[in-house]
């Protein structure tokens, strides 16, 4: 049992004791036989450790008083003693192996896979007593190279089976499965497991989602791990990822403007009337050919959009649009309004199947083409219809120089909003002047033609009129005196008189009396 095979190793390390120490042979003779005391003198184990790494074998027993402490490996192996006398290590772990003589400690370096057993400490306490204790080490490899076979290059979904091997290099190794990141777990039906010192991940009837990956597989022990790179096994649908062969309508189809593989665009046939498609698709590697059920269309045609016929004027009146087909299945309904797609909004609504249009109040943004196409997976139709809003005048401005100069042609402009455009008339100071057009003349200026002007603008559809005043001044102008150059002039003319008369003066001295 456990006690016989403690005594077992005590006698063994007693004896090694003896070799390997320089105590006298009669101590071990007064010793009682068999003598073992203390259960815990080394921590539960196995020990694990990397090759080429370090490992250190603690104790739990403090720092006993003791004659001598041995630790043997395997069958009798001597490692270390401890005694009065120091530490003395074996020589063939000279350089490896280091014991701390207080506690008892087994520090062990550069470890290879020879150094895997079972160690044994032994300690003879001073009262006689013997304590010992047993540990594994297990020294292992480094985990790596994880990598993952398959024994198929490509799968088909539904009938095929998978299988798939991860190997790895390294001692005491458990493996795990993931798909992405999402642990795979053996269901005991499609999907196995099985673990020895590889793994093996079964999968029965292959589902394209069982391998969507990418697949990693990570071994690991207690010390180390490694993952695999990611592996991803390509599995063929039998009806997913087929291209169309050929498709067959009834009544025949008059042509094909298009033919492509399923899944990135829509078969598209130039006929002028349709009951019922089926289509035919092939697989290239399962070979396997399937027929769909059949699908009625017709095609598009006669489409209409009405809308009101009445006067339409903004802020008062509301509208209602419609679009219609004489014939055909329509799936799809778009708006535009000048070629822009139309959405809702507060004063837009459209009907539940998008075949009407209601806008109330109307604004006068609301007025231009309106276009509806209607779509189906085999035709297409649109129509349009313009809508006129009348509105305004609205916004009326007229633009001028406050301050004009006398004497200069000075023109007012009239600017309106407003459809149909309105009918200008100009006015000043309340009278008719008889100008209509957006643009009144004032001729030479004078201070007679200063007052207030005034443009009104009439629109005979909505009604309503809208008039702009403005104020023009004219300033007369200012007699400023003589200019420069006639003033120098007089200047010039002042001066020669002035020469003139002296020089006359000059010579009616010289010829008086004498």
């Amino acid at each position: 049992g456990v006690r016989s095979s403690r005594q077992k190793y005590a006698n063994k390390g007693l004896t090694t004791l003896y070799k390997h120490s320089n105590i006298s042979p009669c101590f071990f003779l007064l010793l009682p036989s068999g003598v073992c005391a203390g259960q815990d003198v080394l921590p539960p184990g196995p020990v694990d450790a990397i090759a080429g790494g370090n490992v250190t074998f603690t104790t739990q027993v403090g720092t006993p008083d003791y004659i001598a402490m041995v630790w043997n490996f395997g069958s009798g192996q001597h490692v270390a003693t401890a005694s009065s006398q120091g530490v003395k290590v074996n020589t063939k772990y000279a350089g490896r192996a280091q014991m701390d003589s207080k506690n008892g400690y087994l520090t062990l370096t550069s470890l290879v896979s020879e150094d895997s057993g079972i160690y044994t400490i032994s300690i003879v306490l001073s009262d006689g007593t013997t304590n010992d204790g047993t540990i594994e080490l297990r020294v292992l490899k480094p985990v790596s190279d994880a990598i993952i076979k398959s024994n198929l290059p490509e799968a088909i979904e539904h009938n095929s089976t998978v299988v798939l091997n991860c190997s790895a290099k390294g001692s005491f190794l458990k493996f795990t499965w993931t798909n992405g990141t999402t642990p795979i777990v053996a269901d005991g039906k499609r999907l196995t497991l099985a673990q020895g010192t590889s793994s093996m991940l079964t999968i029965t009837d292959v589902f394209r989602t069982d391998l969507l990956g990418p697949i990693y597989c990570t071994a690991a022990n207690n010390l180390q791990m490694n993952k695999s790179p990611p592996f991803n096994l390509t599995v063929y649908c039998e009806y997913c990822t087929h291209s169309a062969e050929f498709c067959l309508a009834t009544p025949p189809i008059q042509e094909w403007t298009g033919l492509y593989p399923h899944r990135s665009r829509s078969s598209w046939l130039a006929c002028t009337a349709v009951e019922e498609y089926t289509c035919r698709a092939q697989n290239a590697k399962t070979q396997r050919t399937v027929t769909s059920s059949g699908v009625s269309f017709s095609v598009i045609s006669g489409v209409k959009v009405t809308g009101p016929t009445d006067i339409l004027i903004a802020g008062n009146s509301s509208a209602n649009i419609s679009c219609q087909a004489t014939a055909g299945t329509v799936q799809t309904m778009i708006w535009l309004k000048d070629g822009t797609a139309l959405a809702p909004s507060s004063h837009r609504v459209f009907s539940n199947n998008q075949s009407s249009l209601l806008i109330s109040p109307l604004s006068r943004e609301d007025g231009g083409e309106y276009t509806c196409q209607l779509i189906n997976p085999v035709s297409s139709g649109k129509a349009s219809y313009t809508m006129v809003v009348n509105y305004g005048p609205e916004a009326v401005k007229v633009k001028i120089d406050r301050d004009v100069p006398e004497k200069h042609d000075v023109t007012l402009t009239c600017l309106v909003l407003s459809f149909p455009p309105a009918a200008l008339t100009w006015k000043f100071n309340g009278t008719v002047t008889g100008t209509t057009t957006d643009k009144y003349v004032i001729k030479g200026a004078a201070d007679t033609k200063s007052g207030t002007y005034t443009c009104e603008a009439y629109n005979a559809v909505t009604g309503k009129t809208t008039s702009e005043n403005t104020t023009v001044s004219v300033k007369p102008e200012v007699d400023n005196g003589l200019s420069d150059g006639a003033i120098a002039g007089i200047v010039i003319a002042v001066i020669v008189a002035m020469c003139v008369a002296i020089v006359l003066c000059s010579l009616t001295s010289r010829s008086g009396p004498g």
